[in-house]
């Protein structure tokens, strides 16, 4: 286990927190911290440290650090910034790992010399430091949650890690109303000591994250080619999706005064992403679209793509996207034709897309997919669905679910795009519940998959380079 991992362990999976400005006051961001650990359910030892109380929330309270009986993995510290300093040398001294700086008026703020001072505490203990001015972390599988964010976040697979706190806050109740589940939260702030490149190399190695999102406003002068370094690292063994905000002019003078980082030109940013084989999106729902199918499928093996679908209108828009994000579509050959002929009335359409047509029921879906899985020509299926009076959409989303379950050893992403209203959506919410990745239109899914393959032929061209020089 390399240093930084094993300092990151306290981090995600402390066995003790400290609380450092705890509050008996509801509305107060030192009492929504502690609540949010306790109520979310975190099994290790909780320290609330103030010195105007005996005890917080069922917890006996602490006047300092220096007077908890037990080591402290973790301190979390939500006090005014002229009391930062003293506190992190108090946690020094104490042993604590990791300092979680929940405190803004630091360098967002031009107080450079007070945020060196804290890094340089830090060093001198060999601490480290998430922050300042952030939210605060939270790990799913620790049933950690030490934000003063929504108390409720979905266990899953996507590590999340967001250079605005407001925003950060906005997406954790955002993805529990979408039923997303996240590994963890990491509100990165002013990124005085840690930064993405060493979160995500941590988040690489973490058995509970299989995909990594980033916001991300900007990095600290003089790191660009150190992100670049990690990243392509990092991206050979996980996905990472990037928001890289500030893009505009006005934009990139915006994330100055917020998190005090260097925006720069975007292309400088675009190349360095393209370097480090991260995938860009461009919006909140592209990147949580993307990071949903990596979370639930497999990486694509292959290419050679095929659509199934019930509407000629929802195929041919598939079609568009696939040859605009550089989807290959496979042209069947007779023998696979011949199969899918027998999925279909005889108006139907065994070419790609394989139309179904309105008169499909849930037995010729069936049917169709049997045929792709079992298919070696097909690498990955998208299957579309129109909203029809003969076909229940929950009915079609469980026999899909049933399909892919029985066939989840043939490494094949299926992916699944549903056009309708309330019930459609119903149905999509069903499939995503059982690891189907499923949107609201055929672009999305298409677009989904594109990405899956992009990162593919990334990974695939790093290893070749990786055998070259072995």
């Amino acid at each position: 286990m390399s240093i930084l991992h094993e300092k990151l362990d306290a981090l995600f999976k402390p066995r003790s927190v400290a609380v450092i400005g705890a509050s008996r006051k509801p509305g107060k961001i030192g009492y929504t911290i502690l609540k949010n650990i306790i109520d979310y359910g975190f099994k290790g030892k909780i320290y609330p440290v103030n010195p105007a109380a005996t005890e917080i929330l069922g917890h006996k309270a602490y006047p300092s650090v220096l007077d908890i009986p037990d080591e402290v993995d973790m301190a979390v510290i939500a006090i005014p910034a002229d009391k930062v300093l003293d506190v992190a040398e108090q946690c020094g001294k104490k042993g604590v790992k990791v300092l979680v700086v929940i405190t803004s008026g630091f360098g967002e703020v031009g107080n450079k010399e007070a945020e060196e001072k804290l890094v340089e505490i830090a060093r001198k203990y060999g601490m480290r430091i998430l922050g300042p001015n952030i939210f605060g972390i939270a790990y799913t599988p620790s049933r950690l949650n030490a934000t003063f964010g929504p108390p409720e976040l979905r266990e899953g697979s996507i590590a999340f890690i967001s250079q605005s706190g407001a925003l950060g806050i906005a997406l954790m109740g955002w993805t529990y109303m979408e039923e997303i589940g996240l590994s963890a939260v990491v509100s990165m702030g002013n990124m005085a000591d840690l930064d993405v490149a060493e979160v995500s190399e941590y988040f690489a190695e973490d058995e509970n994250t299989r995909v990594i999102t980033i916001y991300l406003e900007g990095l600290k002068p003089g790191t660009g080619k150190r992100f670049i370094e990690i990243m392509r690292k990092v991206s050979l063994k996980k996905p990472v999706i990037v928001i890289k905000a500030g893009r505009s002019k006005r934009g990139a003078m915006a994330v100055a005064s917020h998190t005090g980082s260097l925006a720069g030109a975007d292309q400088v940013y675009d190349a360095a992403f393209k370097q480090s084989g991260v995938l860009r999106a461009y919006t909140v729902e592209e990147m949580f679209d993307w990071a949903r199918a990596f979370a639930y499928q497999p990486v694509p093996k292959g290419e050679r793509t095929i659509i199934i679908t019930n509407g000629g209108g929802v195929g041919v828009l598939a079609t568009d996207a696939a040859e605009e994000y550089g989807v290959p579509l496979l042209v069947p050959s007779e023998e696979l034709k011949s199969k899918l002929r027998e999925t279909m009335p005889w108006f139907g359409s065994p070419r790609n897309p394989v139309d179904l047509t309105g008169q499909a029921g849930v037995e010729n879906y069936v049917k169709a997919l049997e045929v792709a899985y079992n298919s070696d020509e097909v690498d990955n299926i998208i299957v579309l669905y129109c909203r029809t009076a003969i076909l229940d959409p929950l009915e079609l989303a469980k026999a899909i679910v049933e399909v892919a379950n029985k066939h989840a050893d043939k490494g094949k992403p299926l992916l699944a795009g549903l056009v309708g209203g309330r019930d459609v959506y119903e149905a999509i919410r069903y499939l995503n519940r059982n690891k189907i990745p499923a949107y609201p239109s055929p672009e999305r899914a298409v677009s989904s998959l594109a990405t899956m393959l992009r990162y593919k032929r990334f990974r695939e061209k790093l290893l070749k380079e990786h055998e070259s020089k072995a």
